[in-house]
């Protein structure tokens, strides 16, 4: 028991180390992360599918794919393209479409929708952090890499966790959704949003981007569709008949079970955002 607690330990403390300082570092270092996350996140995905019965995923060309679209939205948020960017990536899934014509596979309508979820479900989420990072500046039509705002998604995120964990072990009493994840608590959830909206005051005051309701509206988002990413990967996981995703995490499980959260948290942050600057 220790020895795993100490296994868990290290591994977090690395895992928010690099996240952290690969954002916080550069443009090129934030790119570089998440096309090998979302790459490796997608390969644990394939991989769990392709347990299914008359399940055949291409891995490869799925992995290929969102690692092209997290490219191909970061070329077009710095204006390094435009949106021929994206012809490729158009090519790549026809290609993952009529590929299954002559390949002659047990179930091809199983491969063509789990390959076609692996882009929605995990590329488009991770791609989508280049839209939270890089600003057009009106003044000179420059671009600027302002990673406060991707690192504030996982800062809510590991807080509301972190929080939820704590509340719902001390007072948890009310399941959440008992029917997909029993032993999360509606207390524990509560608990958790208190702590991550709590600690929007705090980016608001350093980080004075957004309005103090803007950065609280931005976490709440963040919570509420977070928890909704963690019960999706649960009933993922609860249709497998696994514990976790993967093991490349030791004591964390796999990349599925780290960014669970996130793949939701993101694209309703971009959603909410964008609604911010039309209202």
């Amino acid at each position: 028991m220790k020895s795993n607690f100490i296994q868990r330990a290290i591994t977090g403390v690395l895992f928010v180390a690099i996240l952290v300082g690969c954002i916080l570092y550069h443009p090129f270092s934030f790119g570089a992360l998440f096309i090998v996350i979302s790459a490796l996140t997608i390969r644990e995905f394939g991989s769990l599918v392709n347990n299914i019965e008359g399940a055949s995923v291409n891995k490869n060309i799925t992995m290929l794919g969102g690692a092209y679209l997290f490219l191909a939205i970061m070329g077009f948020c710095i204006d390094a393209s435009d949106s021929k960017i994206f012809l490729p990536y158009l090519l790549l899934l026809l290609y993952m479409m009529i590929s299954e014509l002559y390949l002659k596979k047990e179930n091809p309508v199983l491969n063509w929708a789990f390959s076609m979820l692996s882009q929605l479900y995990i590329a488009l989420p991770f791609a989508l952090l280049s839209a939270l990072a890089f600003h057009n500046n009106p003044e000179d039509s420059s671009v600027s890499y302002n990673p406060i705002l991707p690192l504030s998604i996982f800062v809510f995120i590991w807080l509301n966790d972190t929080g939820a964990y704590c509340v719902g072990s001390l007072i948890g009493k009310h399941r959440l959704f008992e029917r997909i994840s029993p032993k999360k608590s509606w207390e524990g959830s509560i608990g958790g949003g208190i702590v991550s909206i709590a600690s929007s005051f705090v980016f608001a005051h350093f980080f004075p981007i957004m309005s103090v309701a803007e950065w609280a509206g931005l976490a709440l988002v963040v919570v509420i569709f977070g928890t909704w990413g963690d019960l999706t990967e649960s009933l993922l996981k609860r249709q497998l008949h696994i514990k976790d995703s993967g093991s490349i995490l030791p004591g964390h499980g796999g990349m599925l079970d780290r960014f669970d959260s996130a793949l939701m948290a993101i694209p309703a942050a971009v959603v909410y955002l964008y609604v911010l600057t039309w209202i």
